[in-house]
């Protein structure tokens, strides 16, 4: 009889510990019984696995006062990523505007189902506050690998093929004249209702489509000597990375001809924006407890 009870005991104490930390997990994922409803609804999201990339890294490079392409690199994505499903509409952002957190934009779009555009990253980070401040969780942009990692088989690779040793100037221009020329005999500019250009296979909509999308990675400029070797990298946060159909940095000083000087954050019409939600420590709870 002691034999048999000294061997339970130690079980007897594992399973009510595992009990009692599973029980205070639900409680502690249940969350106070009065919480608020949020004030806004919980805008559809995608949650995109983790991933390995072959991924061409952000930056302009220069390799002994050439321009080349920038390196491709394997890149170890490991946390899942929750990603908004479509971009933010117009009508989306109309109300960040009554609500008095986002500026007037300078034009009204035709349709509340279009994606906003004309919003410059300021704009973005003031709605994703307002956002995170509405529905009582965390929204920000994704970075350059974040917005690969969603758009998966999406991501259009757009080297140019310069590897620093072409010496024609003439060459470049025509392989970057024919590349531009291929992308705008492809894409259509007016914005279309999301959802037109489909889900890739993480069931995120319209991405590398539609319009061009914020992210929140600064731009860098690194500068190679003739062997190669990073002999300098600067990085300017007045300029970030948009994507779509294609990857290009994006200035918050941008030419405005009318008045001959420059503007301050005024984007494109063609560039709008999503949001990526920030897991919390629920999240990453729930992922270890069992179904």
């Amino acid at each position: 009889m002691g034999t048999t009870l000294n061997t339970s005991l130690p079980r007897l104490t594992t399973s009510l510990g595992f009990l009692f930390m599973a029980g205070a997990a639900a409680l502690l994922l249940a969350g106070p019984a009065n919480h608020a409803v949020p004030a806004f609804p919980m805008p559809q999201t995608a949650i995109v696995p983790p991933a390995t990339l072959l991924h061409r890294v952000d930056g302009e490079y220069s390799r002994a006062g050439r321009p080349i392409d920038a390196p491709r690199v394997t890149v170890r994505l490991a946390q899942p990523l929750e990603i908004m499903r479509y971009q933010v509409t117009a009508a989306d952002f109309a109300r960040c505007i009554s609500a008095g957190a986002c500026r007037r934009l300078d034009h009204a779009a035709a349709r509340g189902d279009l994606p906003v555009t004309g919003v410059s990253h300021a704009d973005a980070i003031d709605y994703a506050i307002w956002l995170s401040r509405e529905t009582a969780a965390a929204w920000r942009l994704p970075s350059d690998g974040e917005w690969a990692q969603a758009a998966g088989s999406r991501f259009v690779d757009d080297a140019r093929g310069l590897d620093g040793s072409e010496t024609n100037p003439a060459l470049r221009w025509l392989a970057d004249y024919e590349r531009e020329a291929n992308r705008k005999a492809a894409s259509d500019p007016a914005p279309l209702p999301i959802g037109s250009f489909g889900a890739n296979e993480h069931g995120v909509h319209d991405i590398a489509g539609n319009v061009w999308e914020w992210t929140q990675t600064c731009l860098r400029r690194v500068t190679q000597d003739a062997a190669g070797r990073t002999t300098s990298e600067t990085t300017n946060c007045g300029i970030y990375v948009v994507e779509g159909q294609h990857r290009a940095p994006m200035s918050f000083f941008i030419r405005n001809p009318k008045a001959g000087g420059c503007s301050v954050a005024i984007p494109p019409d063609n560039l709008g924006f999503r949001l990526v939600r920030e897991q919390s420590w629920r999240d990453r709870l729930r992922r270890l407890l069992p179904a």
